[in-house]
């Protein structure tokens, strides 16, 4: 096993340990604190802590979800249903409060999971990091610690500890713990998370109405997008190539008329027309670049941002690991995608170079772009990195965005899809 993993290993055993603390302590507590509070409600005086309480478990599991996500790449949707935003105050509106939680299914799938969460999910977070700790006793046995326990057999495992020899199976054992545990504390953490989705993720009810939610947002962001497009491409065209063909039909109605009288001043005019003519093409060249590049589709998405690399002024590198090619919109929303990246990069992030893997796997067409830049970018309102974000979700798409004060850089894209 390399250092990598060595060290990937020992993270998730101490995470398992904090996991454990966060489930015996915070899940416990608030677990009680909630359930106290909505036996009270009758009473009137749990109508004003169940509110608070409840918000308080959310925080936890989305807490929970956050680490979900970040620590073992595994992504829990938020279920909860938004309060309306006429939700008046006062003690009325604690009570439409309190109405809103407990109507709400994620709010008793919550409280399910913190009983999951305090009970099994604390074994598997803790069992992670156990089983690369408890090896260090048997060690310390061999070392010569059995000799306080040489009367009366100290045991270890299942390994009864009185002398030297016993004191190094302790040893063995404690490796053999230790292999296991390496080997297995990653995917220890993975099943703690594993364990919460079902009662953290949305229920199937839940899930078709976030579902539509998107899918109509998104198409409202294609349709915005389509439409900004061609206006882009009317723009160019009437201010581009369409002004220069204009001008070369009023350069040629000239020489018409000069090419018996002055054709010295007719043949200066035709290098003028053929000049705009060479520009107007160049310019169509690049407004078809710009809508559909011919690379992209006739060499697929690999050479196409190796192509783009090429025109850039920063040192890039491209790997790229496709075992064949996406339908042309992924193709085309990926390839535009990497190109918004890379302006913004060589833009603002004052990197001298850059690195893009594109590959795929599991369904998805994986694209990272990394920069050694200042860091500092974020998916914010108004940023470009939030408009990617949401015209990738037109195809299901997601963007993740890791980018620290002093830098690196590294925006992650993925899109669902099949290659042929």
């Amino acid at each position: 096993m390399d250092r990598s993993k060595i060290r990937a290993s020992l993270t998730a055993a101490f995470r398992g340990l904090a996991l454990a603390v966060v489930a015996l302590a915070g899940s416990v507590t608030l677990f009680v604190l909630a359930v106290v509070s909505i036996t009270l409600i009758p009473l009137g005086i749990g109508v004003f802590t169940t509110p608070a309480l409840l918000m308080l478990v959310r925080s936890h599991a989305n807490q929970r979800r956050l680490w979900a996500a970040t620590w073992s790449d595994i992504r829990i949707a938020v279920p909860y249903r938004p309060f309306p935003p006429d939700v008046r105050g006062g003690v009325t509106g604690q009570v439409e409060r309190c109405t809103l939680l407990l109507k709400d299914p994620a709010t008793w799938r919550d409280l399910q999971w913190l009983l999951i969460d305090m009970t099994v999910g604390s074994v598997v977070a803790l069992l992670a990091f156990a089983l690369t700790v408890y090896p260090l006793e048997g060690f310390v046995l061999a070392a010569g610690l059995w000799r306080v326990f040489r009367d009366d057999p100290y045991w270890y495992g299942f390994v009864p500890v009185d002398s030297q020899a016993t004191g190094f199976a302790a040893a063995a054992l404690g490796l053999a713990v230790l292999a296991v545990g390496l080997r297995f504390s990653p995917d220890l953490l993975r099943l703690h998370f594993a364990l919460a989705r079902p009662l953290l993720a949305p229920g199937h009810d839940r899930e078709l109405s976030l579902r539509i939610e998107q899918l109509t947002e998104s198409r409202h962001d294609a349709v915005d997008t389509s439409a900004a497009e061609l206006r882009r491409i009317e723009r160019d065209l009437h201010d581009g190539a369409q002004a220069r063909l204009v001008a070369m039909g009023m350069d040629l109605g000239t020489i018409e008329a000069l090419i018996e009288r002055d054709p010295a001043r007719a043949k200066e005019l035709i290098g003028k027309a053929r000049q705009s003519s060479a520009e107007a093409l160049t310019e169509l060249r690049d407004l078809v670049r710009g809508i559909h590049p011919p690379v992209l589709a006739e060499r697929g998405l690999g050479d196409a941002v190796k192509a783009l690399a090429l025109r850039l002024p920063v040192e890039t590198e491209v790997n790229v690991e496709l075992p064949g090619r996406a339908a042309a919109p992924v193709e085309s929303a990926a390839y535009f995608a990497v190109s918004e990246t890379l302006t913004n990069a060589v833009k603002h992030s004052g990197a001298d170079r850059i690195w893009v893997d594109v590959s795929y796997g599991e369904g998805m067409l994986r694209i990272a772009v990394t920069d050694n830049g200042g860091g500092g970018a974020e998916t914010g309102k108004g940023s470009g990195l939030s408009g990617l974000e949401r015209r990738l979700g037109t195809f299901d798409g997601v963007l993740a965005v890791s980018s620290p004060a002093g830098g690196p850089t590294m925006v992650t894209m993925e899109i669902p899809c099949e290659l042929s």
